[in-house]
């Protein structure tokens, strides 16, 4: 039931998982698209530099605009640069292997009573419920985190209690 870089911290009625302290856990696939972004604002800062440059050429400061905006084009860029290196050195990879427990990176299949529903455990970094990925911060993810295929979890929401059963975990 434990999942690389993960350690199990049990409750009253069952076991949730919960990442290390300090760490972020993502899905392999998550981390890549952090890391994709970071070089494409890689690739884009000496533009953004260049820019600044010029509009610093262009006289007075205190009243360009083109180098207003160019400052605040390169400052954006640094400030999700930090950002994302952030990221990359605090994430831990889940690799869920086929224990049979809902974990990061589990594709979760649960019926509430009227319909199916489909679901990706990830990080809440890369959550995306248009994409059906959901957190495992989440009111669904917390319940459901280390649960077993037949389990059964119970979420509160505005509209109430809305209980889930667990279809498949793959």
């Amino acid at each position: 039931m434990i999942h690389q870089n993960f350690h199990p911290v049990t409750n009253s009625t069952n076991v949730i998982i919960q990442p290390m302290k300090g760490y972020i856990p993502f899905t392999p696939e998550g981390l890549e698209k952090i890391k994709e972004e970071k070089a494409i604002l890689l690739a884009k800062r000496p533009e953004a530099v260049q820019n600044l440059r010029t509009a610093r050429e262009m006289g007075d400061l205190s009243e360009n605009a083109a180098y207003k905006v160019a400052r605040a084009k390169l400052s954006s860029i640094d400030s999700r640069l930090r950002h994302l290196d952030f990221l990359i050195n605090c994430a831990r990879v889940s690799v869920v292997s086929n224990t049979g427990f809902v974990g990061i990176g589990s594709r979760v299949k649960l019926f509430d009573g009227k319909k199916q529903l489909d679901y990706k455990i990830v990080g809440s970094y890369e959550s995306d419920p248009k994409a059906r990925k959901i957190s495992h911060l989440s009111p669904i993810g917390k319940a459901i985190m280390g649960k077993r295929t037949g389990d059964t979890a119970t979420v509160t929401s505005p509209g109430g209690l809305t209980s889930y059963s667990i279809i498949s975990i793959t």
